[in-house]
């Protein structure tokens, strides 16, 4: 089985539909936390619904065009980063993460985002790494900041979310500019 130690007793592994009671759980913990700025808590409300979007995962990893990986700190499931989008054949992909309050301010999905962007950079060619994060999320944008990401700008009520049209920021670092930040 595939786990990357993050450090500090917190690890990554594949999020896979076998985890939806776990998956379900840790949504029931952060569940009014994440739902803050992103319907991931919307999309897991019952075992069923939790199982299904982790197979929709799994379908978008066995078709190329999607990942999902949990983190797990101390043997707890506390969040996770995604590729919702996945596109090597574009070069383009978007990451995407979430934690529950009790695992924020410890730098885990820093971390965790490095270690699938510099996956997709290096194993999978990847030239452009797309971030999204609502202009209220400052914790996520904070992320983009720490990974070295460029804000280019504002998509107006782009996403429609509990009824309400949101802006979302639109941040992204280039292949190049993830090998200098190595350097």
């Amino acid at each position: 089985m595939f786990a990357m130690s993050l450090g500090d007793g917190a690890e990554l592994r594949p999020l896979e539909p076998w985890h939806a009671e776990e998956f379900l759980a840790h949504m029931d913990r952060g569940r009014d936390f994440i739902g803050a700025h992103m319907e991931l808590p919307d999309l897991a409300t019952d075992l069923v619904s939790a199982r299904a979007y982790l197979q929709r995962y799994a379908e978008k990893a066995a078709s190329d065009t999607g990942r999902l990986y949990g983190i797990w700190l101390d043997g707890t499931l506390v969040g996770g980063v995604s590729f919702p989008k996945f596109d090597a054949a574009a070069g383009i992909c978007e990451v995407g993460c979430w934690l529950e309050p009790a695992a924020t301010g410890r730098g885990l999905v820093v971390r965790a985002a490095r270690v699938v962007i510099d996956w997709a950079f290096h194993e999978r060619g990847i030239h452009r790494v797309q971030w999204f994060a609502s202009p209220k999320n400052t914790p996520s944008i904070n992320v983009a900041k720490r990974l070295g990401m460029t804000r280019e700008g504002v998509l107006r009520e782009t996403y429609l979310y509990r009824g309400v049209r949101h802006d979302a920021e639109v941040w992204s670092v280039l292949a190049p500019e993830w090998q200098a930040l190595a350097d």
